[in-house]
């Protein structure tokens, strides 16, 4: 890989949509920096970096490496969140783990900060890209009021740092991602084949957001989509991509809820 390689960090991708992400902007030609509590120092999709982004200072020092060791970013995916097995649990919030709202910290504050130490680097290539990961938990009640507001606060940021980032070159998108078939989600389909069939048909790679991603950042009419929030599976028809295997994965617009639009009043 070249020097004039176009430079991605991708936050939180020791697994899950992280790991996919990193993993197929690899595939298309970017130099990948990915962080993780647990992350190999080479991964298969480039360079891991051992980060807990609770700790700012230890995310300023990733970017410091960053611009030593390439001399330029192009693209933040801020992807990293705490997210517990209890989530998923029945009952309100209340009878729910106390811990849940450390995806308001690792999540919607650490998306922030890394924004905040990737803005002057994205700012000096007079083109770059922000993109958020989110979900239809943004407009619905999925899985509770901390999830709900970390999805809507990204959702929100990418709005508002599009109106600071206006007449700069660089955008922000946040991208609602479908049901991911993660590898943790294809062994809770062990041994039952014809049911993870069916459940993949409705579902989308890790990889597909990241394919989506690299789409959009060669988009020649990026800035009309900066401040908005998407839906991934709606932006593969904008760009003709399809996940494994050609599928084209479905839109949950209708049962779910679409994206709210940004107001265009500005208030300083």
């Amino acid at each position: 890989m070249g020097d004039s390689a176009p430079v991605a960090v991708v936050t939180g991708a020791s697994r899950g949509a992280g790991r996919g992400i990193a993993t197929a902007l690899a595939a298309c030609g970017w130099r990948v920096y990915g962080t993780g509590r647990s992350i190999a120092a080479a991964p298969g999709w480039g360079v891991g970096v051992r980060l807990d982004h609770r700790d700012d200072d230890a995310v300023g020092a990733l970017f410091d490496r960053v611009r030593d060791e390439t001399g330029r970013l192009d693209l933040l995916v801020n992807n990293a969140a705490v997210i517990s097995d209890d989530l998923v649990g029945s009952g309100p919030f209340w009878t729910k783990p106390r811990g849940l709202a450390d995806v308001l910290d690792v999540g919607l504050r650490s998306s922030y900060i890394a924004a905040w130490y990737a803005a002057p680097l994205l700012v000096a290539r007079e083109r770059g890209l922000i993109v958020f990961t989110s979900s239809p938990g943004s407009v619905c009640y999925m899985h509770g009021a901390a999830y709900g507001a970390q999805k809507a606060g990204v959702d929100k940021m990418a709005a508002d740092m599009a109106v600071d980032f206006a007449g700069t070159g660089v955008a922000t998108v946040s991208i609602w991602m479908g049901i991911l078939l993660t590898e943790r989600m294809r062994s809770a389909f062990d041994g039952h084949p014809e049911a993870l069939a069916g459940f993949a048909a409705q579902a989308e790679t890790p990889e597909f957001t990241g394919y989506l991603i690299d789409a959009l950042h060669r988009d020649p009419a990026l800035a009309e989509l900066s401040g908005h929030t998407v839906i991934g599976a709606e932006l593969a028809h904008r760009y003709g991509i399809t996940d494994d295997g050609g599928r084209q994965p479905p839109s949950h617009r209708e049962m779910l809820g679409a994206p709210r639009e940004p107001s265009t009043v500005v208030v300083r």
